[in-house]
């Protein structure tokens, strides 16, 4: 038997009332007269007003397709067909889960938690066996999703007043519907419990109705059923319980769902009509329930300040290391920040406590929100000294988010763990503005770059192997040997029908191919002096930066000279810092350009069959990984191609993502590689090309000591104590060197987007100096220069910076990239080299030339430009600092990664492959056996 509490969604209820004119004696249902008309036209008029309400929001939200999922454990058809019907017409989905009859109330619940979870399903209703419903049960129902108005939030929200925070149960809504004039009458709750009886008498408590509730076997029921005014029944009457029990023009309104069945007694002919009525107005009510819902949902999905907890700082002074700092400070559980900011449970892979990779299928749920503010951090041109972008970064969120109550979110860059064992050290920030945990950021993470390294190497090794078996097999034995027979049958793979297609051969019968044909598609005749796809690691070891291959005699004598580079300078890591979906990586892959045949033309990964392989090993790195600050805002760390060979930016995918999660007043913050000239350069006419995002604002990071160095201070030696001219006051030689900081902010400008300087503060720096440079640079056209103390104070030496940015976003750009793609190859390296670096013109080895000839020849004369040159300087010349002039930048070669999109010309030599110095960093590195804890990183 099904529980009373939702039996009005099961079967058309029962509604009686008194004769038409009340003061007439005998009993009668409401329908054999005039009320069963009042009921048909009050749920027409529901339904009506409910499918306009609708209408409207679908008007405003074209894309809106709101659905309503029921849970139920049974058989019946006729209530899937009633609410399919109703929903029809108010313009609803319904969708009709029916588990076996059995099921238990764990496999119930587990069903309810699913699509608790389920962005496309707005309203969840349930139908099951009495046996089923429990608190459990009804209390797994997401509030927001609970349209019968069940759980003890939406029950508690109506007892306490709140109707229009709660969804009322659609069966009381309909009894009280056909209730007139109830101040001082006496109703009496037969067989009402549950639920739907806890919401009667709350409302018609709230009608001025006395109320009183009692089950059949009630003692006293004959006398409590005489002197009700208005009796409310909601299971069915035994059979020992007489009619007569109740006086002449009382009001008699069932819900009870046995009236399909006729299994009732009322003594009364039943008006099956009149019944049908009543219960479409229950349903009616809960189409109505829905559109509340959907409704909300969508002022759900619009921007909302998150509710966020954020953690407290206590810094210390002298200021501890970094990992003493970050070891301090006990992070909130991932799912629980994933929560605050509005992720739901099937969007998030956890990875431990503190790290969860976040799937894509967010940038669908979140398509119409609009995006927040986008804000890149770059920096002056880097010395030794250090400038802290990564730490301005994460200060700048900390000071919006825990400080300003603004939703924001870091976008960082995966550290290799090249520099993390070598020199540099990690790349968590610093001090009190770090991720954390630090040693997770800075280890492994969650295994990305060790994808990356599979993925290329696979393709690597696919590369040699086909030129080996090219080399030492008939056509006839290698296509045998491609295209092998299985079972019996011989077949194409998707990807050998995608070769033959691009080679003109319309054929997928093996066995049709001619000579020529086999030939054609068996063979690439891959150059291998033109190879420029080169096995990777992701360690500093200046051993593999010349090696050579094949000298095992089983490689039948192919040796060839080839090298590795570090994991991250891997075109496969640009890939995806650059892609937008995972069909774009699969297509980016497989553009990648390995070599040229002996024709000269592009041999690509798509022509080795190994698209689909590289794709499957990249389908979890292609997911942002999100972690928090030392403030518990949020972070996603998310791909780190180099800076010099590649663009130097962490992912398109985490900027979309995070943007659409902040909402329309939040602000999204992620950094550049090196200084303006390099990341935000690549950043603006790479990265944003490939997104089709708008930056709001450019801050530009520079320190007072680092803008000594510029204007003519002595050299630093790592290690060494600093000279005076870095400790004491200086002003000359600082007013020197901030003309590398006005060229940086002239090259922001020549994109249109609005500078803030974060000037980072050093104790050592004097109040004149920090003055002085600040009042250079907004002379020099920045909005603003703010001095930042977030190192050693967390969020709260970040608030003024906070303050500029959100101010500075306000302001209109005129956002526009630095060259149109169009432009010749060589006409765009120009413009870089002359606008950006400031030279006199450039000049092309003949080697580049032909590069470039090739290039364009073969169709890759339209990519962006990603220029591959030392970061130290504006120029080609490490030494130079400040801002050099009148020079002639060198292109020694010309290169292209196809599949992520860009051409890179080298400018001078350029190492793919860092070595590790007399002393590396990992002398320092240890893990404690008992604590398991690491220790040595910085």
């Amino acid at each position: 038997m099904r529980s009373a509490a939702l039996r009005w969604c099961v079967a058309p209820a029962l509604s009686a009332a008194p004769l038409p004119s009340r003061g007439l004696c005998g009993r009668q249902l409401r329908g054999e007269g005039g009320g069963g008309a009042a009921a048909a036209a009050a749920a027409r008029k529901i339904t009506e007003n409910a499918k306009k309400s609708l209408a409207s929001l679908k008007r405003e939200n074209p894309r809106l397709e709101p659905t309503l999922a029921i849970i139920q454990a049974h058989n019946d058809h006729l209530i899937q067909d009633i609410n399919k019907n109703f929903a029809k017409e108010v313009g609803l989905h319904v969708v009709h889960i029916c588990l076996p009859e059995g099921s238990s109330k764990d496999e119930v619940v587990n069903e309810i938690l699913r699509l608790n979870e389920d962005p496309n399903v707005q309203g969840l209703a349930l139908d099951l066996p009495e046996s089923l419903y429990s608190s459990k049960v009804l209390n797994a129902v997401k509030p927001e999703k609970d349209v019968d108005g069940l759980s003890s939030v939406n029950l508690g929200r109506l007892v306490h007043g709140d109707a229009y925070d709660c969804l009322v149960p659609p069966t009381a809504c309909a009894v009280m519907e056909l209730l007139e004039d109830l101040g001082g009458k006496t109703v009496l709750l037969v067989g009402a419990s549950g639920a739907v009886g806890a919401a009667l008498q709350c409302m018609l408590q709230r009608e001025g109705a006395v109320t009183v509730s009692c089950q059949w076997k009630a003692p006293q029921l004959q006398t409590k059923l005489h002197h009700a005014d208005v009796v409310v029944v909601g299971s069915t009457k035994p059979d020992d319980v007489s009619m007569s029990w109740i006086k002449p023009g009382t009001t008699i309104i069932s819900f009870s769902h046995d009236l399909l069945s006729e299994k009732h007694n009322y003594g009364q002919q039943n008006n099956h009509a009149a019944e049908n009525t009543v219960g479409s107005l229950a349903i009616a009510m809960r189409m109505q329930n829905m559109v509340k819902t959907t409704e909300r949902w969508i002022q759900s999905q619009q921007y909302r300040k998150w509710d966020l907890r954020c953690l407290k700082l206590q810094p210390l002074s002298p200021v501890p290391s970094d990992i003493e700092i970050s070891r301090a400070q006990s992070p909130k559980a991932v799912d629980v920040l994933a929560k605050e900011i509005g992720l739901l449970t099937d969007e998030i892979e956890i990875y431990g406590q503190t790290k969860a990779k976040v799937r894509l299928s967010l940038l669908e749920r979140l398509k119409d929100q609009p995006d927040g503010k986008y804000v890149l951090v770059a920096g002056i041109t880097p010395t030794p000294l250090g400038e802290g972008k990564s730490t301005v970064t994460i200060g700048l969120v900390q000071a919006l988010t825990a400080h300003l109550n603004i939703n924001s979110f870091a976008c960082l860059r995966q550290p290799s763990q090249g520099p993390t064992f070598g020199v540099k050290g990690g790349a968590a920030g610093g001090g009190y503005a770090q991720v954390i945990p630090m040693e997770e950021f800075n280890l492994h993470l969650t295994g990305d770059i060790h994808a990356i390294t599979a993925a290329n190497n696979l393709l690597a090794a696919a590369i040699d192997a086909r030129i080996l078996h090219e080399n030492t097999q008939s056509d006839k034995a290698l296509y045998n040997r491609l295209v092998p027979v299985v079972n019996g049958v011989r077949g194409f793979s998707a990807i050998q029908l995608a070769r033959l297609r691009r080679l003109g051969i319309n054929k997928t019968d093996p066995g049709t191919l001619t000579e020529e044909e086999v030939s054609k598609f068996s063979r690439l005749d891959i150059d291998p002096s033109t190879i420029t796809w080169q096995r990777v690691v992701d360690t500093n070891d200046r051993f593999l930066r010349k090696i050579t291959i094949g000298q095992a005699n089983t490689e039948k004598e192919f040796v060839r000279q080839a090298q590795f580079d570090i994991a991250v300078a891997s075109e496969i890591m640009a890939i995806l810092a650059l892609t937008t979906s995972l069909q774009d990586m699969k297509e980016r892959l497989g553009k990648m350009v390995v070599a040229n045949d002996k024709k000269g033309e592009p041999v690509t990964a798509e022509d080795l069959g190994v698209t689909g392989a590289l794709a499957v090993l990249m389908k979890d790195a292609i997911k942002p990984t999100l972690m928090q600050t030392l403030e518990g805002t949020p972070v996603f760390v998310h791909a780190g191609p180099f800076a010099n060979i590649a663009h130097g930016n962490s992912s398109v995918l985490a900027d979309k993502i995070a943007l659409k999660l902040v909402g329309e007043k939040g602000f999204v913050v992620t950094e550049g590689g090196f200084g303006a000239d390099i990341g935000m350069e690549k950043f603006f006419n790479i990265k944003c090309r490939a997104s089709g995002l708008v930056p709001s604002v450019v801050v530009l990071v520079a320190t007072v000591r680092a803008l000594k160095m510029h204007g003519g201070g002595p050299n630093v030696t790592a290690g060494a104590p600093l000279k005076k001219e870095y400790t004491e006051e200086n002003l000359q030689l600082a007013a020197d060197g901030c003309c590398n900081l006005q060229k940086q902010i002239q090259i922001a400008q020549l994109f249109g987007v609005p500078v803030v300087v974060a000037l980072n503060v050093f104790k050592t720096d004097s109040a004149a100096e920090v003055d002085l440079v600040c009042k250079i640079a907004k002379q020099s056209g920045a909005f603003d220069a703010v001095p930042c103390n977030h190192w050693s104070a967390g969020g709260r030496g970040a608030v003024k910076l906070a303050q500029a940015v959100e101010k500075a976003a306000r302001q209109k750009t005129s956002f526009k990239y630095l060259y149109s793609l169009q432009l010749p190859i060589v006409e765009k390296i120009r413009i870089i080299a002359q606008k950006v670096y400031g030279a006199q013109d450039i000049e092309l080895s003949p080697a580049a030339q032909s590069q470039v000839d090739r290039y364009t020849r073969q169709g890759f004369g339209n990519l962006p430009i990603c220029m591959a040159k030392t970061h130290l300087s504006l120029s080609h010349q490490p030494e130079r600092k400040g801002v050099p002039t009148g020079f002639i930048l060198p292109i020694s070669d010309v290169r292209a990664s196809i599949g992520a999109g860009f051409i890179y010309p080298l400018v001078g030599t350029m190492s793919t492959m860092p070595g590790l110095p007399t002393r590396p960093c990992f002398y320092d590195i240890d893990l404690d056996p008992i604590t398991e804890q690491v220790k040595g990183l910085f």
